[in-house]
């Protein structure tokens, strides 16, 4: 029997209550980094409540980034979370929307695979989410091609929400369905700690935890988030009025980096719970678990030297719109011992306008471009602060600073090399995305591009990379490979007709796609490192193995780049990387 329960699906549903946002994602990687740490293969899903089928068409102010994934699939950010923290690669069916289960219904109705029957929420929908759920647990997501044995769902929103309460029914169904000794859900509380008092407040938990349960799920693990460790009455009084153990309620509470959550999780029992909670097929012998993200956190914790970024960029009121971009900058700084410090630079506070509306942004602007060790443009679209990139990619070529464009920052580094009057004179050289009737249209539309509509007509996903130099610093940078494959997420490229024009004058595209027609990576010849991707690098940062673009980056911003390419110390593992 036991072998046949070992074999199971497991299952582990994590909720949120009291407010969102509170780290549902960070703490659902964190479960399956110590899962997955203790030799179990872990897979992960995100429900997202609302209607949008995908991620693709939002503003970043409205959920932070969209990830993209190998397959082209353009979804929440906690995907992103749990491609670092676990090293898997996901597909777009691990995001589960409202409107891709609700299409999915719709279309199965048109078909006729009803019958005739009047199609409702339940059985139809929550029968759906349930089919859902089950068939993407058991697709592998690891290289070895190995199904999963536990599946970590996330489900986003707050309890209690309406556009969540399918979900939530389909879940009371479904532990049935699975049977107890394969479902346990998690669930995530605030615990406020008002000023005024210092005192940490249960109420807001035990009120989310009782709503949770009038819905017909119980919590098997009650997380709270807190500012300071949780006191022992507070953990007495949530196991009292929650209905848990006084184990089952963990405290996650802020650290320093969130490479010690998981290390938070499992000092406070949490891979022994779920083993006998679940069943779980690991044997409980002492171990070194975690003894990587151990050495990252405290490595992190004691670096001494730092090295700033100038992110210049348009959603930068809000971190989360950058959050894969910081990543790969924060893997890469760790891997040359250096604590990273971002600098957030509105790009349209860098243009003249803003020097005659606000002088004081404008100087306070510059004076942030000015003082840090690199330059970084993302990717983004729209008009809005496309000049102030230009002006900070030309300060940034003209200074010899280590800059990367990526994306749209790579399409407006061609822009603004193309306008100098000293290289090419193309003065109104600019996109057909932001200039139409330009007579110098280096950065067009890609054949392809359906202007009427907006989600998913773009070119997105895995693709190929051929390097056409064998002196590219980028090329090295990756370890002297003939190609590399990478993540895209855009509408429009470098003009083809236009590359000899440039490459006379020292702009060198030294990589190309599969086909030699689309311009993917540009260098800068006699410059410190000035790099150009029409790619993504930043989806497929790892901690333990740093995006190139970015490292190279961060090694140019150290002044560490030559004597590291001269040393020739190229390997995946991070310790020799540091020796070097």
């Amino acid at each position: 029997v036991n072998a046949i329960l070992d074999a199971t699906m497991k299952y582990i549903l994590v909720t949120g209550g009291v407010i969102s946002g509170i780290g549902k994602g960070i703490i659902a990687s964190s479960v399956g980094t110590i899962l997955k740490s203790c030799g179990l293969h872990v897979t992960a899903i995100k429900i997202d409540p609302y209607i949008n089928i995908d991620a693709g068409t939002f503003s970043p102010y409205e959920h932070g980034e969209v990830f993209v994934l190998d397959d082209g699939g353009e979804v929440d950010l906690d995907l992103g979370n749990y491609e670092r923290f676990l090293d898997i690669r996901l597909i777009r069916d691990n995001n589960i929307t409202t409107g891709k289960i609700y299409q999915s219904v719709i279309n199965k109705e048109r078909k006729g695979d009803y019958l005739g029957k009047t199609v409702q929420v339940v059985p139809h929908i929550t029968d759906a989410i349930q089919e859902w759920v089950m068939k993407q647990a058991t697709i592998s997501v690891d290289e070895d091609g190995v199904e999963p044995q536990v599946c970590v769902i996330e489900l986003g929103g707050t309890v209690g929400d309406i556009e969540s309460m399918p979900f939530i029914e389909a879940f009371r169904q479904f532990q049935f369905k699975v049977k107890r000794e394969n479902f346990c859900n998690i669930h995530v509380s605030l615990i406020p700690q008002p000023n005024t008092t210092g005192e940490q407040k249960t109420k807001p938990t035990q009120n989310s935890v009782r709503e949770l349960r009038g819905l017909g799920l119980s919590a098997d693990l009650i997380v709270c988030r807190c500012t300071t460790p949780l006191e022992t009455s507070v953990k007495e009084k949530i196991s009292m009025f929650c209905h848990v153990e006084p184990t089952q309620v963990i405290c996650v509470h802020d650290v320093s980096s969130i490479y010690r959550v998981p290390l938070l999780l499992e000092d406070q029992g949490v891979v022994r719970y779920l083993c006998e909670r679940l069943n779980l097929p690991i044997e409980m012998r002492p171990r070194k678990m975690l003894t990587k993200w151990k050495e990252m956190a405290d490595r992190s914790d004691r670096l001494l030297e730092h090295v700033s970024i100038a992110l210049v960029g348009k959603y930068t009121k809000l971190a989360d719109s950058y959050t894969s971009v910081i990543k790969a900058l924060e893997h890469s700084a760790l891997a040359i011992n250096h604590k990273l410090e971002v600098k957030y630079i509105d790009s349209a506070d860098l243009e003249t306008t803003t020097l005659q509306d606000d002088p004081v942004k404008y100087h306070e602007a510059w004076q942030k471009l000015c003082s840090a060790h690199g330059v970084l443009v993302p990717g983004g679209f729209g008009a809005r602060g496309t000049e102030g990139k230009m002006e900070a990619i030309s300060w940034a070529r003209k200074q010899n600073k280590p800059f990367l464009g990526v994306c749209l920052g790579m399409q407006l580094a061609v822009c603004e090399f193309a306008r100098n009057q000293f290289i090419l004179c193309f003065s109104d050289a600019n996109s057909t995305e932001f200039n139409p009737e330009s007579k110098h249209p280096v950065v067009i539309d890609m054949p392809e591009h359906n202007p009427g509509q907006m989600g998913g007509t773009m070119r997105l996903g895995k693709r190929r990379t051929i390097f056409s130099s064998s002196t590219s610093v980028l090329r090295k940078l990756y370890g002297d490979v003939e190609y590399v494959d990478e993540r895209h997420r855009h509408r429009f490229e470098v003009n083809p007709e236009l590359k000899h024009h440039f490459e006379q004058k020292g702009l060198q595209f030294v990589g190309q796609d599969v086909e030699g027609e689309r311009m993917e990576v540009i260098e800068l010849e006699d410059h410190c490192y000035f790099v150009g991707v029409q790619y993504h690098p930043e989806f497929t940062s790892r901690p333990i193995k740093p995006s190139p673009p970015y490292f190279g980056l961060l090694l140019a911003s150290a002044g560490k780049l030559q004597s590291y390419l001269a040393k020739g110390c190229l390997t995946e593992k991070i310790a020799p990387i540091m020796s070097c």
